[in-house]
């Protein structure tokens, strides 16, 4: 089954609405979405039942609060889905919060180590999903230990026991401007893990397309409340007999 992967990001205890990456200019999701007239995680997690959600706190992330100002509304979003975790990991004491909370850690190239990885994997095999994150083409990373290439970046993490990667272009998020099949294509072909999309998804046909590539799922959030999505694949999940 192609998972379809609610995105929430987090800022003060409300969702906002992601675009290129832009984080400072995020608004509220009830401003613009079709779906939902509220902004509160666990509203939008009842109300749309999603089987999984990946939150990204960005009161952490953009250095504007700690942990604790989202991590009542985390918890309560991840005792109603399995929630992926991210709010820059970057040592393992981090990665201990993020699985106290929620059911798999995010580390992300742009805060994170090699070592830590490798690490956190080691040490929770199955519960560590890595984010490379790319910008303007490039790959944002903190470690010069990792590859300038995103596909020798896959390489290196083969052998880790992680749960999936997720291949995250802040350029398309919020865009609905799709993605470069060939580049997902050679992309799945040289990992041993599950491949995730997050950014770019317009519609249906983005999702199926993703299935063919054989990605394992997309994380989405505009394409679900600009409505081009059904929000029903959120709970059910993407299953060949879903294209007519």
């Amino acid at each position: 089954m192609f998972r379809v992967i609610l995105v929430m990001d987090i800022f003060n205890r409300s969702v906002v609405l992601a675009k290129g990456g832009n984080r400072e200019n995020y608004r509220p999701i009830s401003d613009s979405s079709k779906v939902c007239s509220s902004s509160d995680p666990v509203d939008i997690v009842e109300l749309l039942h999603p089987r999984e959600v990946y939150i990204a706190d960005l009161n952490v992330l953009q250095g504007k609060g700690s942990l604790e100002t989202n991590v009542g509304v985390i918890r309560e979003v991840s005792l109603r889905a399995d929630t992926m975790l991210d709010f820059g990991i970057s040592s393992l004491q981090d990665v201990d919060k993020a699985l106290s909370i929620a059911g798999t850690a995010v580390i992300g190239t742009e805060t994170g180590m090699l070592s830590t990885i490798r690490d956190a994997a080691s040490g929770n095999p199955g519960k560590i999903s890595v984010s490379i994150d790319i910008k303007h083409g490039k790959v944002l990373k903190k470690d010069p230990e990792l590859p300038e290439s995103p596909f020798e970046i896959v390489k290196l993490l083969n052998s880790f026991p992680l749960k999936d990667l997720i291949f995250l272009d802040l350029d398309r998020v919020g865009t609905a401007s799709g993605f470069d099949p060939d580049f997902l294509r050679k992309l799945v072909k040289c990992s041993s893990h599950s491949v995730l999309l997050a950014g770019g998804v317009k519609d249906m046909e983005d999702l199926f397309t993703l299935e063919e590539l054989e990605v394992k799922g997309a994380l989405i959030a505009t394409a679900i409340h600009s409505g081009s999505v059904p929000q029903t694949v959120l709970s059910s999940g993407l299953r060949p007999n879903n294209k007519k």
